[in-house]
């Protein structure tokens, strides 16, 4: 009896938990059902092979140059692989600066460029300073701002020397090459 008299007192609630469980069945209705997780496969969606690229300044004069023996572009993590890369960075009044790779990586908004695996600079001449050459394995371009870095061995040579170091940083615009670490020279005397 006494069960009965304490369910006389719940009795009033009955209709509120059958509200409550009819409006969560209602609810789970109306949500989507959860997104699936797609098996998202690494395939290029353009390949492009033997192509290149210029970038003009904004008087319309090219500044910019790329080229390369193939290159792919990826829809999952909006990644761009290049083979054989050949970059080509012009300034007015400067003698040209070009990079070549075995690889390289083109970041998603296109500013940034990863050169990998012999990757080699070569400065033109100029009247005021000679041919100038970089070798290292790995080099990160910001040709926007004519940055270059690497964290990597790098070997540099002109007419007169030859320098060893680990690290480097190179400011196109300033003409400006920082050697970071374990820096060694080699003194060249000129041939007769």
């Amino acid at each position: 009896m006494i069960f009965f008299s304490r369910l006389r007192h719940w009795l009033p609630l009955l209709p509120l938990f059958a509200l409550l469980a009819a409006t969560y069945w209602l609810n789970e209705q109306v949500l989507p059902e959860p997104a699936k997780a797609e098996n998202k496969r690494h395939d290029p969606d353009a390949i492009m092979e033997n192509f290149s690229a210029t970038n003009l300044n904004e008087q319309g004069v090219p500044d910019f140059l790329m080229a390369a023996a193939k290159l792919l572009h990826y829809p999952d993590d909006d990644s761009t692989t290049v083979d054989a890369p050949h970059i080509t960075i012009l300034s007015p009044g400067k003698p040209a600066i070009h990079a070549t790779a075995e690889h390289g990586t083109i970041s998603s908004k296109g500013d940034e460029v990863f050169l990998s695996d012999n990757v080699k600079v070569l400065r033109e001449a100029s009247a005021q300073q000679d041919q100038m050459t970089l070798q290292t394995q790995y080099l990160h371009l910001i040709p926007d701002r004519g940055l270059a870095n690497t964290d990597r061995a790098v070997t540099v040579v002109d007419a007169h020397s030859i320098v060893h170091a680990t690290g480097m940083e190179m400011d196109n615009k300033t003409r400006t090459l920082k050697l970071l670490s374990q820096v060694r020279s080699e003194y060249v005397p000129n041939k007769p």
